[in-house]
């Protein structure tokens, strides 16, 4: 077989005589001599790294989950071919376990005054911002037998969304709210403040709603229906404290609360309501206003995607003020924060009434599904004792929630898959009682 390159000059070396007598200085270079020469030569011949020109584009966002490519164009302005070996860093939750090698390291030849692009392919596995390190290239001669190296700083930042999961919802909810709507063939029997029109009185329709002027001119119960209000304002205020950062499944509460809150901004826009987004543990940590419909769910997209649990309790009395001050009229403020008995009990309820005397409230809270298995469990002590608990738990929830009924609140307590959808509810249930 023919040895070409690194190969054949290496051979060619090993077959150079060496004398079996004592070494010395003479015939060590002169066996060494080639060696060093062809060494020169390649490092004289690898192109250069620090006058490399390098610049990124692609894709600056992308939901959590999907994948997101960013080329890197490298311009070779030097008069040697550049032959090279490069790795693009970025942080290690850039990557699925195991592909950060294959996926950030490339090879390349650029010839002289020209340029090529390379294309890395990221797959972030957590939310925020995640910004590119340095590229590190590695500059080989024609012979492979000598390097140089160097690093560049070629910043970029993609912005790792949330993955919306809930969206496979809306179609369903939007369905029923075209149905209160009276866009459909279905007549709603809800209250609403803008009156629709009239139809046939059916047993169990309320009383309150028959028209008696109409009545007296046929000769059927003639009742009113009513059409949801639209142009309603909505305040979703999530808390970002310590008990958002607690682990249900394989993501922290906080990341289910902001996809119940993403489905219900959905919702609400195409109802024709405003949606407002506030953030809050001890300060404000996202507030979005004043969004049309078709920019709002854009706009919560993109100030949720930094949102991390903060290891703080929530001030609960700084919480409610922010939220007077954001919405001075009358709203739908929705909570989307914990059940925990102590949180609720000693932060929430003493200030609750201020919120509830000017503004309708509904609670939204992520409920742990291994609670309601552990309370299933028999067979064995352990599994007796871990029920017992669980069972308290549970009991502690339920007795927090009818406090908080008890305070004029909608309580919505699901586990994190059924949470969006069972909050979409109570929202198209207030709008068809005509509390919004």
């Amino acid at each position: 077989m023919a040895l070409t390159g690194r190969a054949a000059l290496l051979a060619a070396l090993g077959s150079l005589p060496v004398g079996i007598w004592e070494p010395s200085w003479t015939g060590i270079l002169a066996v060494n001599a080639p060696l060093a020469v062809a060494c020169a030569c390649d490092f004289a011949l690898a192109a250069p790294v620090r006058h490399l020109g390098l610049t990124r584009s692609g894709d600056a966002s992308v939901r959590l989950g999907d994948t997101a490519d960013v080329t890197l164009t490298i311009t070779n302005p030097s008069r040697r071919t550049l032959r090279a070996r490069l790795r693009d860093a970025w942080p290690p939750s850039t990557w699925h376990p195991g592909t950060e090698t294959t996926a950030s390291r490339h090879r390349l030849t650029v010839p002289p005054g020209e340029r090529r692009r390379v294309t890395t392919r990221l797959r972030p596995t957590r939310r925020g911002d995640r910004q590119a390190d340095r590229v590190t290239i590695r500059s080989f001669g024609p012979l492979g037998l000598f390097s140089r190296q160097g690093s560049h700083q070629v910043p970029w930042t993609v912005r790792v969304l949330p993955p919306f999961t809930s969206r496979k919802h809306l179609p369903s909810k939007l369905a029923r709210l075209r149905e209160l709507d009276g866009r459909t063939s279905v007549l709603t029997r809800g209250e609403g403040t803008e009156f629709d029109s009239l139809r046939e009185y059916v047993p169990g329709d309320d009383t309150r709603s028959i028209d008696w002027r109409a009545t007296a001119r046929q000769t059927t119960v003639a009742v009113r229906t009513w059409r949801p209000e639209r142009d309603r304002h909505i305040l979703l205020v999530l808390d970002t404290g310590r008990t958002s950062a607690g682990r249900v499944g394989d993501a922290p509460r906080l990341d289910a609360s902001m996809d119940a809150a993403l489905l219900l901004a959905a919702l609400a826009s195409r109802a024709g309501d405003r949606v407002d987004l506030l953030a809050y543990d001890r300060k404000v940590r996202a507030l979005v206003q004043g969004r049309t419909a078709g920019d709002v769910l854009p706009a919560l997209v993109n100030a949720m995607a930094i949102l991390e649990p903060e290891l703080v309790e929530t001030d609960a009395r700084g919480l409610t003020a922010t939220a007077l001050r954001t919405s001075p009229r009358r709203s739908l403020v929705v909570l989307l924060t914990t059940l925990d008995a102590a949180p609720v009990e000693e932060g929430l309820l003493p200030v609750l009434t201020q919120l509830t005397q000017r503004h309708t409230v509904l609670l939204a809270s992520v409920a742990d599904p291994h609670i309601t298995e552990m309370a299933r469990a028999r067979g064995n002590p352990d599994a007796v004792y871990e029920a017992a608990a669980a069972a308290q738990a549970q009991s502690e929830r339920h007795r927090t929630a009818e406090q908080l009924r008890r305070h004029g609140v909608t309580v919505v307590d699901a586990t994190p898959d059924d949470l969006a959808p069972a909050l979409a509810d109570a929202y198209l249930a207030l709008k068809a009682a005509g509390r919004l």
